[in-house]
C-alpha cells in the first residue's frame, strides 16, 4: 500500500460552478415585476415592451402580465410582456 497519494490524484478534483443560462419563463406564462425571463452571453434574445436588458445581458420583467416570444430577422428573438389580456 502506498503511504502517499499519486501525483495526478491531489491536482484534479476541482470544477466550476456552471452558470445557468436559458430560459427561465417561456411564451405564455405568467411574470411578476422583477423576474428574470432569460439569462444569457451576448445579447441574442433582444428586450421589447416592458422587459429591460441587463449589464450582463439578462432580460427582466418591469411589468405584470404574460411573456411573448417574437421572431425578428436573423437569429434574433424579440421578449415582451403584454399587460392585458384583451391583446392576446
Amino acid at each position: 500500500m502506498a503511504h502517499k497519494k499519486g501525483s495526478g490524484s491531489t491536482k484534479n478534483g476541482r470544477d466550476s460552478r456552471s452558470q445557468r443560462l436559458g430560459i427561465k419563463k417561456y411564451g405564455g406564462e405568467l411574470v411578476s415585476v422583477g423576474n428574470i425571463i432569460i439569462r444569457q452571453r451576448g445579447s441574442r434574445f433582444k428586450p421589447g415592451i416592458n422587459v429591460k436588458l441587463g449589464k450582463d445581458y439578462t432580460i427582466f420583467a418591469l411589468s405584470n402580465g404574460r411573456v411573448v416570444f417574437k421572431k425578428r430577422k436573423k437569429n434574433h428573438t424579440t421578449i415582451s410582456i403584454i399587460t392585458n389580456e384583451k391583446n392576446l
